[in-house]
């Protein structure tokens, strides 16, 4: 049984630290439309109140003209909040799931402290997109909405870029402090220099600059298929709190 509490805290942060362009309720329902980046978390129905169970053929119906005009094909993001009424009409009608991630959280008392000290972050977003794309391998043409995304973000934010001289941009992740929390997002390491201990490093540098900032403790999403990432947060003392996981209608 989710703590439902702090799920919708963790929910709530998170929309804040990757906002999407366009947002619209209905109801308790939360919509979330970005022409300019395909990411899901940013292109999905987010139902907030698990007694909204009004008219949900009804809504779902509009909820999929509305993606449609935005070229996106319908999903909803399935988390601890969604009404078991929808989850149930989803099973039944055949809804497929697209990508399971787990929401974890840390306290940052137990960050060590002589960790990342001297990495500040950087204020240069293209500087930073440029370099998350390098080390992802993504395609340079998501460049402008990644772009617009990060200069989106309202809480502070720290962009951190772990650099080699012979290499360029070898690790990367994104800080947003909210609060007494800080969210991580976008870590990444170039496929080239994994396992020499940077994805740690690059973390340990985002909290510790989180820590002085005041935050508390930090959360993050990984895909639950990303073992990699998910032992990487373990070792950093990050425990799972809560999974979500995206439904459509395509294989119905």
């Amino acid at each position: 049984m989710s703590d439902l509490p702090k799920v919708r805290r963790l929910e709530a942060v998170g929309f804040r630290a990757w906002p999407a362009a366009s947002v619209h309720y209905d109801g308790s329902w939360l919509f979330r439309l970005t022409a300019g980046h395909p990411s899901r978390r940013l292109n999905s129905v987010n139902p907030l109140d698990p007694s909204d169970i009004r008219d949900l053929e009804i809504r779902l119906q509009k909820a999929a003209k509305k993606f449609s005009d935005y070229g996106r094909p319908l999903l909803v993001r399935q988390t601890p909040l969604t009404p078991p009424k929808l989850v149930a009409h989803m099973d039944a009608a055949g809804w497929a799931e697209a990508g399971r991630t787990i929401v974890m959280m840390a306290d940052l008392a137990t960050l060590p402290r002589d960790e990342g000290l001297d990495h500040l972050p950087s204020r240069d977003v293209g500087r930073f997109v440029d370099a998350r794309i390098r080390v992802a391998g993504d395609d340079p043409a998501l460049k402008p909405g990644l772009t617009e995304i990060i200069n989106a973000i309202k809480p502070e934010t720290g962009l951190f870029i772990f650099e080699e001289p012979a290499f360029g941009p070898a690790a990367v992740a994104i800080a947003v402090h909210d609060n007494d929390l800080v969210g991580v997002l976008q870590l990444g390491v170039a496929k080239e220099r994994r396992g020499g201990g940077l994805g740690t490093a690059v973390l340990h540098a985002a909290l510790r600059w989180a820590k002085l900032k005041g935050a508390r403790q930090a959360w993050v999403q990984v895909e639950a298929d990303n073992a990699a990432a998910i032992a990487l947060y373990r070792r950093a003392g990050f425990k799972d709190v809560y999974q979500y996981s995206y439904r459509g209608p395509q294989a119905a």
